[in-house]
């Protein structure tokens, strides 16, 4: 029971990493100089709110669903070079500090499903 609390403790800071993530171009300020970066974070940001949402609700059951918030926080730590031309400092930044923490919650949830699942 208590590894299932620390990962939808877990989980639920993928719902605030993806909240910043879908809203962080207007809190940076490149919505305008770079709007296919903002809609990507856009999309990224809230697909992680409702992953993380729903993986917070049933944490036994989302161990497959974790390798997908993975994926997502490696793509918001490439998609500046990917997705927009000559990315300034504030929007590496942003996206790299938030996909690094999406991919260090991504793990450590995983890390913690796994564990419980190795006791039971």
């Amino acid at each position: 029971m208590l590894q299932t609390r620390g990962v939808a403790a877990v989980e639920e800071l993928v719902i605030l990493a993806g909240v910043y993530a879908a809203i962080s171009a207007w809190t940076v300020h490149f919505a305008a100089a770079r709007p296919e970066l903002a809609l990507s974070n856009l999309v990224v940001g809230i697909a992680l709110a409702v992953l993380g949402l729903c993986m917070s609700m049933v944490p036994e059951r989302s161990q497959d669903l974790n390798f997908v918030v993975l994926l997502l926080g490696a793509w918001l730590i490439v998609s500046p070079w990917v997705v927009s031309r000559g990315p300034d400092t504030g929007m590496i930044l942003s996206n790299v500090i938030t996909g690094a923490c999406v991919c260090l919650f991504a793990l450590t949830a995983g890390g913690l499903l796994m564990s419980k699942s190795k006791r039971t």
